[in-house]
C-alpha cells in the first residue's frame, strides 16, 4: 500500500462475493488504497453482533496493486476489528460498508450489519459511510449510484465527519436519481414478521417474513420519503444513543 494514497478500508454483511461489494471496490479504486475485510457468507441482520463464544479465521482471496481482499468467518463488526489487529499497516482514513442488496433507512439502521461495520469505524473516531440501493436482487444495477457514491467519499476524506457520527446513504431503486436530500430517520416498525411452518413433534418452525409500516408517510425530512420519490437520502447517524431531553426529567425521579 502507498502511503501517499487514502487509505479505505471495507465491509459489507452481504458476504465478501456480493456484487454490491464488487461495485463499490470498482467504484473507490480511483480514489486511493483499499482493503476488504468482509463476512465468507451473508450475515444480514446482524448489526453491531461480533463473535464471542466461536473463534474466527480470515483468508486473503486477492492481491492488487492498491487493493487486497479477505474473507472473515464472522460478522461485520468482527471484519473490522479483525482488520485493524491483522493485516492493516495503518488506520484508515475512512471505512466504508456495503454497497448492501436492501434499504437500511428508518428503523433498519439497528438491524443492519453493514451499518454496524460503519458504527465500529465511528466508534475507533474515523470517518464511515455505510451505502445500500433499495433492490434485494443479487444482480442489482448499481451503476446509477457510482457517481454519487465517489462524490460522498471524496467530500468526507476531503473534510471528515465529526466524532461518533457516520452517514447512512441509502439509494432508490431507480435509473435517473433526483438528487440528494439530507434527512432525518423515518418513523416506523415492521409488522406480520413471521412465518410459521409444519410442527415437528412439539415444535413448530418460523421464519423471518415481515412488512415495513411508515407510521410518519407524510414526512417529507425523512429518508423513507426521499427514497420513494426518487431522491439519494443521506441521514447523519449518531453512535450515542443518550436521550438527553429525558435526563433532566429523570433526576427529578430519584
Amino acid at each position: 500500500m502507498e502511503n501517499n494514497k487514502p487509505l479505505i478500508l471495507i465491509s459489507n454483511d452481504d458476504g465478501v462475493i456480493s456484487k454490491g461489494i464488487s461495485a463499490l471496490i470498482r467504484f473507490l479504486r480511483p480514489l486511493g488504497d483499499i482493503v476488504v475485510m468482509a463476512p465468507d457468507a451473508p450475515r444480514s441482520g446482524v448489526g453491531c453482533g461480533v463473535s464471542i463464544n466461536e473463534p474466527v479465521m480470515f483468508q486473503m482471496i486477492r492481491k492488487d496493486v492498491g487493493l487486497s481482499v479477505y474473507k472473515c468467518s464472522g460478522t461485520p463488526v468482527d471484519c473490522i476489528k479483525l482488520a485493524f489487529y491483522t493485516v492493516l499497516d495503518r488506520q484508515p482514513d475512512i471505512i466504508i460498508g456495503g454497497i448492501n442488496h436492501g434499504d437500511n433507512s428508518s428503523v433498519n439502521v439497528h438491524y443492519s450489519g453493514t451499518m454496524g461495520a460503519v458504527i465500529e469505524g465511528a466508534i475507533r473516531g474515523i470517518p464511515s459511510v455505510a451505502f445500500s440501493l433499495c433492490d434485494h436482487d443479487a444482480d442489482a444495477d448499481f451503476d446509477p449510484a457510482g457517481p454519487y457514491i465517489r462524490d460522498i467519499v471524496e467530500k468526507v476524506l476531503e473534510r471528515g465527519l465529526p466524532l461518533n457520527t457516520c452517514l447512512n446513504v441509502n439509494f432508490p431503486n431507480v435509473k435517473e436519481l433526483k438528487g440528494v436530500r439530507i434527512c432525518e430517520q423515518a418513523k416506523g416498525i415492521w409488522i406480520n414478521e413471521w412465518e410459521s411452518f409444519a410442527h415437528r413433534g412439539d415444535s413448530q418452525f418460523f421464519w423471518m417474513a415481515g412488512e415495513y409500516k411508515n407510521t410518519d408517510p407524510e414526512n417529507e425530512n425523512s429518508d423513507r420519503w426521499a427514497l420513494e420519490n426518487g431522491y439519494v437520502a443521506i441521514t447523519p447517524t449518531l453512535v450515542d444513543m443518550t436521550a438527553r431531553e429525558l435526563m433532566n426529567d429523570l433526576k427529578s425521579w430519584f
